[in-house]
């Protein structure tokens, strides 16, 4: 494999930085989002009995004693109370945006990489292209020996390129996933939160 990496050229040095640093992001956000996941029904069937026994000083304690995106919505949403359904849906509206960006953070950056990868190794491959025309001229001989090194050059580049992308983009693609799967409990709840209050008018 380490044979196959130094045959590849200068280019594959910069895609195995793109790789280390793609895996550095998908271990963050897989830490993160890991960190993210709550029991979103055990916590909304706590914050509705707080509600009916204590109210909404009870409800808010019950917000702070978790963690994750749910909580955070129903704290920003509960501290409203009495100010109005239009500012508890705002608060509500606001604590989403900041939670969804926190959700989707590096996210980009995963998408740059995984553009950029094959670009690298495709940028190789005409590289080593060149490198084999100019053992053609130099040598004045077309022999697959003068042109295997240039060439082998310009695939390894180009496999390794893609492969970096396809397994940044396989895991993209699982995080992306587990972040529709947050929102949408968090919209579900947001809806049951504002519903909740609105009944204990």
């Amino acid at each position: 494999m380490v044979e196959l990496f130094l045959e590849g050229g200068p280019f594959m040095w910069p895609i195995l930085l793109l790789l280390l640093g793609g895996l550095g992001l998908v271990g963050e956000r897989a830490y993160s989002l890991n960190q993210s996941k709550s029991d979103s029904e055990g916590f909304m069937g706590a914050l509705r009995q707080s509600l009916k026994s204590g109210g909404t000083k009870k409800a808010l304690d019950v917000c702070t004693s978790h963690d994750g995106p749910v909580s955070n919505i129903c704290e920003a949403g509960l501290s409203r109370v009495g100010k109005g359904s239009d500012r508890i849906e705002k608060a509500i509206e606001n604590a989403g945006s900041l939670e969804m960006a926190f959700l989707e953070k590096n996210m980009g950056w995963l998408t740059a990489i995984i553009a950029i990868a094959p670009m690298m190794g495709f940028t190789g491959t005409v590289a080593g292209m060149i490198f084999a025309f100019d053992a053609i001229a130099a040598a004045n001989d077309i022999s697959p020996a003068v042109v295997a090194v240039g060439i082998s050059q310009a695939l390894l580049t180009t496999a390794f390129g893609l492969i970096v992308a396809m397994i940044i983009q396989i895991c993209q693609n699982f995080f992306s996933s587990m972040i529709d799967g947050m929102v949408l409990d968090m919209e579900e709840r947001s809806i049951e939160l504002t519903d909740l209050l609105r009944d204990a008018k």
